[in-house]
């Protein structure tokens, strides 16, 4: 029953419903990471999501945090999640990554260590369930979390390793060629007709990682395109992208109602198990 209520107020939650939002710094090796954080109702300890933006960065020009990603934080913590999303890009002088070929900030590297740095600070808090920190990430983020959860980078400490994955439309190429396997239970999810992140090398990945990896599961969505989560954003083709399926540095992308609805509903259930 009471996972039951969780989902319908996850479901039902209307626009002016809004999460306590703060700003903290998760220490790092090299200077401190900024991060917003969305806190639920109430004194915790609260299950988290450590979440990972995209290419497009965490923050728009104007300074506010991305619309579709204030959605999701503000959706999961009317769930009962507290919401970290470090900022990967600020924390180094940087904005958006999606037009350069040679990213100054690498998914398999720096990011991965803002991913350490995340999970070390929270459990170091007392409103935290240590047992139960999970990962989401969105392109660029995506496959950040895809390289974090791999066995080989299992933490060493004494704390509970991460519980679960959530990703959306990923770039699997890479990640594909050097057989990739997870330690943990991965949800992927990703559109048919992406022409940014092709669904074809996800399918490959998850398919040649079985029989040596945790539970990895690929929805592939009929109809749609990167982005499909958005909110009320028409189909459309945008150019000079650095990576493309057809190298032509355009790419597609939009609202895909069934697939954004999916999406919402089966993050936080994946979340929940």
């Amino acid at each position: 029953m009471r996972f039951i209520l969780f989902l319908t107020t996850f479901l039902c939650l209307c626009g002016s419903a809004r999460a306590d939002v703060e700003f903290v710094e998760l220490p790092s090796d090299d200077k401190p990471v900024p991060a917003a954080l969305y806190r639920p109702v109430g004194s915790g300890p609260f299950p988290v999501v450590v979440a990972m933006h995209g290419c497009e960065g965490l923050k728009a020009s104007n300074g506010a945090i991305r619309p579709p990603l204030d959605e999701w934080g503000n959706r999961l913590a009317a769930g009962g999640f507290l919401v970290l999303f470090p900022d990967s890009y600020s924390s180094r002088g940087l904005t958006a990554q999606c037009r350069d070929k040679v990213p100054k900030i690498r998914p398999d590297r720096e990011r991965v260590t803002d991913i350490r740095a995340a999970r070390e600070w929270l459990q170091q808090q007392d409103f935290v369930r240590k047992d139960r920190i999970a990962l989401l990430g969105w392109d660029n983020g995506a496959i950040a979390v895809l390289w974090a959860i791999r066995p080989n980078l299992e933490p060493d400490d004494e704390h509970p390793d991460f519980r679960s994955a959530a990703v959306l439309y990923p770039g699997c190429g890479r990640l594909n060629e050097t057989a990739w396997s997870t330690r943990v239970p991965t949800l992927i999810l990703i559109g048919a007709l992406d022409d940014w992140t092709p669904a074809k090398s996800c399918e490959q990945m998850v398919a040649g990682a079985r029989g040596r990896s945790a539970r990895a599961v690929m929805v592939k969505y009929r109809g749609a395109y990167h982005a499909f989560d958005r909110d009320n954003q028409p189909v459309r083709q945008v150019r000079g992208v650095a990576f493309s399926s057809n190298d032509s540095g355009r790419v597609t992308l939009g609202t895909n109602l069934e697939a954004r609805a999916d999406a919402f509903k089966r993050i936080p259930q994946w979340f929940s198990r």
